[in-house]
């Protein structure tokens, strides 16, 4: 019906407008010439309303001849038969004009609608099963076919549509699958224009199945690292909690027993194990606490100005080692933008770490354009290239030769504090062999106000 009006309305704009400009010019055209040119907005009536409209046209077009340009004027009575005869032909010829135009405006049509679902087609068989893929097709096929809304429905419930779907039932709802329909607000279609969304609706119930499967992929991986890491978790927490806790079991066992006279010296080397092996144990749940928080991801940071000679010497403080470890931070480096109690629990890992490879470690800070690094190098044997992938993930040792000191988190917890407070951390050689770990954080800049 809104096609048929267009139509209409075109016929009579069309009509009106070539019988006001050729009405002048009667005489000196010929009647074959002013028929001519009445087959133009017969042809333009075709084209925007279809056939009927069109047949419509040719008769009234017929008529207006008749009745301004056949004499006698104004009048629908033909003097000369051939002008009976041009009449006629007239008539027979438009409406066969109107059907051919309408016929052809109905086949570009019908390839509009074929090349639109065939592109959309391929862009459902290709599109990757993300989340927003399926909104992104059914934004097309809305956009497409003019309608207001669209909405794929499984067994009731929409589970994707774009636009928002008005009160009352669609103007259209083709199956889709087992369960699942296309449902769409809008003008009414065409029976073609039904199945090719029939079609497509297929196709998108098709690209949700496999969305579907690939979140199941995604949930069975992440059971499966889950796993991988309670297992680690488990083999490294059954050796190194076992073995401060049996340290602390001998000496305080040694130390209650009465029979045994302890010297002084005997007696304050029992008590440091002890110590040493408390320590041990509280780094241990320390790190283990701080790694259920970056993977809870409820790991809270409060960057500020921080001073970065002064956190490396606290940290470097609290380890026992500490002899071992040379600090050359300037006073003068420009403040970092960082939490200084993660930051120092960044640089106290990433020391304890070079400590345990190597017999020297030196730390130094240094600028860099907007931001500025802080260093920890070793002169140990360093980590190749290979290693360097997996460094970061927990319970990675160095080597991985056995069970070494500490659960392997000390990297994995240096990075997640490290990117909490918006910085990188990056290893690289050292300069005559070993591995050099680079802090980086913004700089802090004064506007001098």
């Amino acid at each position: 019906m809104r096609r048929a009006s267009t139509g209409l309305v075109v016929a009579v704009a069309g009509l009106g407008l070539a019988t006001c400009a050729l009405e002048p010019l009667r005489g000196h055209l010929s009647l074959a010439s002013v028929a001519l040119l009445f087959l133009v907005p017969v042809a333009a009536t075709a084209m925007a309303g279809g056939p009927w409209p069109a047949i419509g046209a040719a008769v009234a077009a017929d008529a207006l001849v008749n009745f301004f340009f056949v004499p006698p004027y104004r009048t629908l009575r033909v003097a000369s038969t051939d002008n009976a005869i041009v009449l006629v032909v007239y008539v027979l010829v438009a409406a066969a004009v109107a059907v051919a135009m309408a016929v052809m405006a109905r086949q570009r049509a019908a390839a509009a609608r074929r090349e639109v679902e065939s592109r959309l087609l391929a862009q459902l068989g290709a599109a990757p099963a993300a989340a927003d893929a399926l909104a992104g097709i059914l934004a097309q096929v809305r956009d497409a076919y003019g309608m207001d809304a669209v909405a794929l429905v499984e067994r009731g419930a929409p589970v994707a549509a774009v636009g928002e779907p008005p009160g009352g039932a669609p103007a259209l709802s083709v199956a889709a699958g087992p369960g699942m329909r296309l449902d769409a607000w809008g003008p009414a279609v065409f029976a073609e224009d039904r199945q090719t969304l029939g079609r497509l609706a297929a196709a998108a119930a098709r690209l949700h199945e496999r969305q579907h499967l690939a979140d199941e992929a995604a949930r069975a991986r992440e059971l499966d690292e889950v796993d991988r890491l309670r297992t680690a978790l488990l083999d490294a927490v059954s050796h190194d909690l076992r073995t401060p806790l049996a340290g602390i079991k001998a000496a305080v066992s040694s130390l209650r027993q009465r029979d045994v006279q302890w010297s002084p010296q005997d007696h304050d080397d029992l008590l440091e194990t002890v110590e040493d092996a408390t320590d041990r144990m509280t780094a241990l749940v320390e790190n283990l606490l701080s790694l259920s928080r970056l993977r809870a991801g409820v790991l809270s940071a409060t960057p500020e100005p921080t001073a970065l000679d002064a956190v490396a010497a606290g940290a470097v403080l609290q380890l026992p080692d500490h002899a071992r470890v040379a600090v050359d931070v300037p006073d003068d480096l420009p403040l970092a933008l960082a939490d200084p109690g993660l930051l120092e629990r960044v640089v106290a890992n990433l020391v304890a770490n070079a400590l345990a490879a190597a017999p020297h470690v030196r730390i130094t800070g240094e600028p860099s354009g907007d931001r500025v690094r802080l260093l920890v190098a070793d002169d140990g044997p360093g980590i190749s290239a290979a290693d360097r992938a997996t460094m970061f993930e927990p319970f990675q040792r160095r080597g991985d030769h056995g069970h070494g000191q500490g659960l392997g988190l000390g990297l994995a917890i240096v990075r997640g504090f490290t990117e909490a407070m918006g910085g990188t951390v990056t290893a690289s050689d050292t300069p005559g062999g070993g591995l050099t770990m680079t802090v980086e954080l913004l700089a802090v800049v004064w506007d001098g106000a």
